[in-house]
């Protein structure tokens, strides 16, 4: 299999002294025999040399694990031989108008800011630290890590004929972000519809009508599900609602609750991409450590026009009327919210990390909060609860929090306080454990790492995916 089990090795940074310490002790011995015969200085080489080896095997394998709050947790290894299911990947190399010919006008990709800084390093976007590991990741370029990462993946083939598993890398949500504001219906779907007319042509779509072909995109499902017949115009096209599309899987970082069938969310990208497991454990390792100061915290605005303001407005009062949260209150001009380590800053000195509905359901600060092994807390289930079942446990209290909301006027009914101080040290011991597990599957790898040593959210998709085709198709 692609994934197995892998025991997370702490750091042990109180043995460091002793271990110099013992060395030092050992090179002392050896010069008080320096003068011996050659057969006693062999003799006591060897006692010190197996004396030295009994330790190290104790120290890394019986005390390792002593000092530290989470001893089991476990990122997933990804060997580089073996694919599950003996995956096959194909991706389709599409004219350049569906992907990268799309960037070639990255100035006017949105209508709300320049994307060409934020489409940099295949979607990663600006570095922000010397480690190659941390980007200013843009939350809606999911589309584009996904497909720098399936480019150099290992269970990647050049032959159709072996594939069992077909990935369209169509930019749908960069290209649907220039077009929110164009009146003609017809011109904002034309390359959605351009597309599928290329596809559904080809002869490896024509063996099972699409049933193993995939999408994934950056946006959320309802940007591409516009109704053709005089439903609400929200700027979206209607790439979803096409036929040929209902056959296939689609990823999204938010699905519709209701009528996607065949979509899967897949996590915002945080700014975190390690390119090995390495760099991995290192990061779940401090935050282990981490001293959290705060009950809970929320980093967000308030909204206007939308049925969530309500419940924000809430949100923010409560906090800021509570000496046990830390509130990062967004928008007004400011850029506190638009800074990665400012935000990670704060949530990974807070036990629980509010995540209220946006602009939709989801929100990108889920996956933030679980970069920092802080554990959300939702007020909708529709933010994580129903979207992301390829990546979270099936029992949301298993790594989470749920406080019900009254439907009608969107207020909080209990004291957010209150109820969190409830939760035993016990629980939330549990959950953050389980949140250190969850770290490493919700995280998008470096596209330059074809084996990263662990299995990243891509990975997780791929296996999944594959397990539906073969559903699909009667092969499973």
């Amino acid at each position: 299999m692609l994934f197995r089990k892998l025991s997370l090795v702490p750091i042990p940074w109180r043995n460091h002294h002793h271990f110099h310490k013992g060395n030092n002790s050992s090179k002392t011995k050896e010069t008080q025999f320096f003068h011996s015969t050659f057969r006693y200085n062999l003799l006591i080489l060897l006692l010190l040399s197996s004396c030295w080896f009994l330790f190290l095997i104790s120290f890394f394998f019986s005390s390792t694990n002593t000092h530290l709050p989470f001893p089991n947790a476990t990122t997933k290894e990804l060997s580089p031989i073996t694919c599950p299911g003996n995956l096959s990947l194909y991706v389709y190399q599409l004219p350049p108008e569906f992907n990268v010919g799309l960037l070639r006008n990255c100035s006017h990709l949105n209508i709300y800011t320049n994307m060409c800084p934020h489409v940099s390093n295949n979607g990663l976007g600006q570095p922000i630290s010397t480690t190659g590991t941390w980007f200013a990741t843009h939350q809606f370029l999911a589309e584009m890590i996904f497909h720098a990462r399936i480019e150099n993946h290992p269970c990647r083939t050049w032959d159709p004929n072996l594939a069992n598993l077909f990935y369209v890398p169509f930019y749908g949500g960069l290209h649907s972000s220039s077009k929110f504001r164009e009146a003609n219906h017809t011109a904002r779907d034309e390359l959605a519809v351009r597309l599928v007319e290329y596809i559904k042509i080809q002869p490896w779509w024509q063996r099972h009508h699409g049933y193993d072909h995939f999408l994934a995109l950056g946006r959320t499902a309802w940007d591409f599900m516009r109704i053709t017949n005089g439903g609400p115009d929200f700027g979206a096209n209607c790439l979803l609602n096409l036929p040929p599309v209902k056959n296939m899987s689609v990823l999204t970082v938010e699905r519709h609750p209701w009528q996607g069938v065949n979509q899967y969310g897949v996590p915002y990208p945080s700014y975190f991409h390690p390119s090995n497991v390495v760099q991995m454990r290192t990061w779940q390792q401090k935050m282990i450590r981490s001293e959290r100061k705060h009950l809970f915290s929320f980093v967000g605005g308030p909204r206007k026009g939308v049925e969530k303001a309500a419940v924000r407005d809430e949100l923010i009062r409560q906090c800021k009327e509570s000496t046990r949260c830390f509130l990062v209150k967004c928008g007004g001009g400011g850029g506190k919210c638009h800074e990665p380590f400012k935000v990670l800053k704060v949530l990974s000195r807070s036990q629980f990390c509010l995540q209220a509905p946006g602009d939709s359901f989801t929100r990108r600060s889920t996956f933030d909060s679980v970069l920092a092994g802080c554990i959300p807390v939702f007020f909708s289930p529709h933010t994580a609860y129903t979207q992301y079942s390829w990546y979270f446990p099936a029992n949301g209290s298993d790594y989470s929090v749920y406080i019900d909301l009254d439907g009608e006027k969107g207020n909080v009914k209990k004291s957010i306080e209150e109820e969190l101080s409830k939760i035993s040290s016990d629980r939330v011991e549990k959950m953050r454990r389980k949140i250190m597990e969850i770290m490493p599957s919700i995280t998008y790898a470096h596209p330059n790492s074809s084996d990263v040593g662990f299995g990243d959210a891509v990975d997780v998709a791929l296996e999944a995916l594959l397990k539906n085709a073969g559903s699909k198709l009667g092969f499973l």
